[in-house]
């Protein structure tokens, strides 16, 4: 009976009245309702169609249109383009928001224009002081500067939209969703000594001279003859891992030319190219654009079709180098290239919510003022985050706190190990176990 009434209920979409239907307006209300909270939702600018309808609704503009569920705009989704936003973070039970509205709404705060400038990256676009590698810092984002970087606010938001609906709506079903993993290893060198080519390896043996290295030049030889294992080529332990977990594995490989900032493997190399086909076989593979990519779409279209004449396929998914994001050109790049998935939008050195949300989104282009077919995929840590920590026990703790934020809004957990974290290198010795605890925290493995 609950079933049959749940199906009727997604058959007549829940409905929002404004006065206007704005891109920006159907975006964030359908990243709220539908995505993060399962409630499938539909728009109308007509009164007599919206008192007609007889299943969950409301209103959302200056003023109510009666006793309906209400919540008061700001009027940022009826805007275009960038303008000068008075941003008041306030407390909001146990995290914070803005765009306060007042009495009449039911809920205290603005949720859909506070996530619209958050999930557009609205401050992104503004003017900021970039750091060495010309990214956006944590330090110049609103999050950081009121304390709730480390909260998914968007997702608690949208809990506390819910809770707010139940309210009004008592006999409505909601659906609840469940918390799950996205695991992403990005591959910046395949290799550490092995698979260079004579003249990097002659090259890299003689700066080691030169800085009275010779542990490296021991190490280097004993690989390149053979007696131990690279300290990079940990894909057999991925892969093994990978065939034991249900969720699939996200494999960013770099296929850029040897610069100053990126050095793998050349793709020439048959034994790279046939490493990526290995991998292939059992995760998902995407491409790592080169630092030099993101400023030229004829080197990432150049990479691109190196990556899918090595896995055979189209290529669809991304993760810029340095998690480097230049909006809007590299998001745009990415489309033109039919690229639909993004694993960039996180900050490397700490543990948080760039754009304040656990749950995948779609890319808005404010300049066009429409929303685009690119998915993003937020990440929340990234091994080196853990690396401030010197005990395995501060790391674990400091890794299980941020599980558990995104499992309190049972959501998308999406991490980034690198191929040389699972290595035996005295830095990285403990993060083998993390991985697992991280697969663990779902019971998902395979029996």
């Amino acid at each position: 009976h609950v079933r049959s009434r749940r199906q009727r209920q997604m058959c007549i979409r829940d409905r929002i009245y404004t006065s206007k239907i704005t891109p920006r307006l159907k975006f964030v209300f359908k990243q709220i309702c539908t995505h993060i909270l399962n409630i499938p939702v539909s728009f109308t600018s007509v009164i007599e169609e919206f008192i007609a309808h007889d299943s969950l609704k409301m209103s959302y503009g200056p003023q109510p249109l009666g006793s309906e569920f209400f919540v008061k705009s700001n009027g940022l989704l009826f805007e275009q383009g960038l303008s000068d936003l008075e941003l008041n973070v306030q407390g909001w039970g146990d995290t914070k928001c803005f765009f306060s509205c007042g009495e009449k709404s039911q809920i205290p705060f603005d949720i859909f224009s506070a996530s619209f400038y958050l999930l557009s990256r609205y401050e992104e676009y503004l003017p900021h002081v970039k750091d060495i590698y010309g990214r956006f810092t944590k330090e110049e984002s609103l999050a950081f500067k009121h304390h709730f970087l480390h909260q998914p606010v968007i997702d608690i938001w949208a809990y506390k939209f819910k809770d707010a609906l139940k309210n009004k709506f008592p006999n409505y079903e909601f659906e609840t969703r469940r918390f799950c993993l996205n695991p992403v290893i990005d591959v910046p060198v395949a290799y550490y000594f092995k698979n260079k080519g004579l003249l990097r390896t002659f090259g890299e043996t003689l700066s080691d001279m030169f800085s009275f290295r010779f542990k490296f030049i021991y190490n280097r030889f004993s690989v390149l003859f053979g007696f131990k294992k690279d300290p990079y080529d940990n894909f057999k332990w991925i892969i093994n891992r990978q065939k034991v977990s249900r969720t699939r594995f996200n494999v960013f490989f770099l296929l850029g030319d040897f610069t100053t900032y990126d050095k793998n493997n050349s793709i020439n190399k048959k034994q790279f190219s046939s490493l990526i086909k290995s991998v292939a076989d059992y995760c998902n593979v995407g491409i790592k654009a080169s630092y030099m990519a993101l400023d030229s779409m004829a080197i990432l279209k150049s990479e691109k079709r190196l990556m899918d004449g090595v896995i055979n396929t189209v290529t669809t998914a991304a993760r810029s180098s340095f998690s480097k994001v230049n909006l809007p050109t590299t998001y745009r790049n990415y489309i033109d290239l039919e690229i639909y998935s993004d694993y960039t939008m996180g900050y490397a050195d700490t543990i948080g919510f760039r754009a304040g949300t656990c749950t995948p989104f779609l890319f808005y282009d404010l300049d066009y003022e429409i929303q685009t077919p690119l998915k993003i995929y937020p990440y929340q840590l990234m091994d080196f985050a853990l690396l401030k920590h010197a005990s395995f026990l501060d790391k674990k703790e400091t890794l299980l706190k941020a599980i558990s934020e995104v499992q309190k809004v049972n959501g998308l957990f999406t991490f980034i190990f690198h191929n040389y974290a699972f290595s035996s290198i005295p830095r990285w010795v403990d993060f083998k176990s993390l991985f697992n605890i991280i697969l663990d925290s779902t019971n998902e493995i395979s029996k």
